[in-house]
């Protein structure tokens, strides 16, 4: 990212997205915006771990959360990477919430796709380590899921929120710390179960 090797693809993806997908669908994706933000995704995070009663694997999860926070903002403020330009961006405004906001020069990662993947991978760990749930239903439950997924990535990319690097390299990180988490999670249950 830091040496614009891909910036004609972060370019050529962006316009392709925008000329392709219609403008109906910008208050939806918008929606995403917020429903991606910090204050949403710590709130559902600590439902997770309330609901899955798994208190101390909640709280390594939320130190790796604020783990991620920190990568975020080391990479918007030290890798040179500027965000879509104004004219690019297409994101309306659906809720007005209170929140805390730190806009950098640079957009690498996007914090969006990283916390929607952090939560995706801790999210599925837990599906398919719960013993109450058949195999069908965890299926269901994890394409659900992958389909949030796409949706809350491809909607950075097409309301010019973000380059597509910039939520590959969010996605990369969100899913590593939440799979870090998982396997805490997996071996906080294999103790339960001795």
């Amino acid at each position: 990212v830091r040496k614009d090797i891909f910036t004609q693809f972060d370019f050529d993806t962006t316009v392709r997205l925008q000329n392709n997908i219609s403008r109906r669908l910008d208050t939806i994706f918008s929606a995403f915006s917020d429903i991606g933000k910090f204050e949403i995704m710590f709130a559902v995070l600590v439902v997770i771990f309330a609901v899955a009663r798994k208190i101390i694997a909640g709280f390594a999860a939320i130190l790796l959360f604020a783990g991620f926070h920190l990568f975020e903002l080391f990479g918007k403020f030290y890798v040179q990477h500027a965000p879509p330009p104004q004219f690019m961006l297409r994101t309306e405004t659906v809720f007005d919430f209170p929140q805390f906001h730190i806009r950098a020069d640079n957009s690498y990662p996007s914090g969006h796709a990283g916390r929607t993947m952090f939560l995706s991978t801790i999210l599925l760990v837990l599906i398919w380590q719960a013993r109450g749930l058949n195999n069908p239903l965890k299926l269901f439950l994890s394409i659900c899921i992958i389909g949030f997924d796409i949706v809350m990535l491809v909607s950075r990319v097409y309301l010019g929120e973000h380059w597509t690097t910039d939520v590959i390299g969010g996605s990369v990180l969100g899913m590593a710390l939440g799979l870090f988490s998982g396997i805490f999670v997996m071996r906080r249950s294999k103790v339960k179960r001795k």
